[in-house]
């Protein structure tokens, strides 16, 4: 299962936010981490959790949970931990913001959503919720109105656009502040246009 490994950066010493970046499969703590020097996160804590084997879980996103187990509650559980970490240097949970990409993105909007709260915000670079369909009754909470960016390439190999579709609506239904943007043919990347909107909704 997953290590409690990450990676603390930023402002460590007084910091009002944090930041939880997640990255993707086959990447490293250190890889997301970089995606900070494009944010308008100088203030901010900077968490970033290291996956065992640089994969949150084995499968798809969108295979069928039970295949993606243990691994993804596990997963999970790292992120609460990582949480737990800021909440620890006495940030409130409506100062504690996400971003990931990819396998990342995925993991980060399944946390929230699973814990839905009023947070400071989250930015899913390419994802969407997990499983082999969308399980309404895994996710609880109120968002009250916490900004949520999701962008993602129509096609991406890995990820249905469909599937980010009905994820932003159930974000929606539980009162996330959600902004969408598809972009044709990007591929499995993020753009500078993602940054942009990602500072101008969340880390504003």
């Amino acid at each position: 299962m997953h290590l409690e490994n990450m990676i603390t950066a930023g402002n460590i010493n007084n910091p009002s936010k944090a930041l939880i970046l997640l990255h993707g499969r086959g990447a490293r703590a250190e890889d997301i981490l970089s995606l900070a020097d494009h944010l308008n996160v100088k203030d901010y804590l900077l968490l970033a959790p290291q996956a065992t084997n640089n994969s949150w879980y084995p499968q798809s996103f969108i295979a069928p949970l039970a295949q993606n187990q243990p691994w993804l509650d596990s997963a999970l559980e790292l992120v609460a931990a990582t949480v737990a970490v800021a909440i620890a240097k006495g940030i409130a949970k409506e100062h504690i913001y996400f971003a990931g990409f990819s396998q990342g993105a995925c993991l980060t909007l399944e946390y929230i959503t699973r814990n839905a709260t009023r947070y400071g915000g989250a930015a899913a670079f390419t994802g969407g919720l997990i499983g082999d369909r969308i399980y309404s009754d895994h996710y609880k909470g109120e968002f009250a109105q916490t900004p949520v960016f999701i962008g993602t390439s129509d096609p991406d190999f890995h990820v249905p656009v469909e599937r980010v579709h009905d994820s932003v609506n159930l974000l929606k239904s539980m009162g996330a502040d959600v902004t969408e943007k598809i972009y044709p043919g990007m591929g499995h990347t993020i753009n500078s246009d993602e940054i942009s909107l990602a500072n101008n909704l969340i880390f504003k």
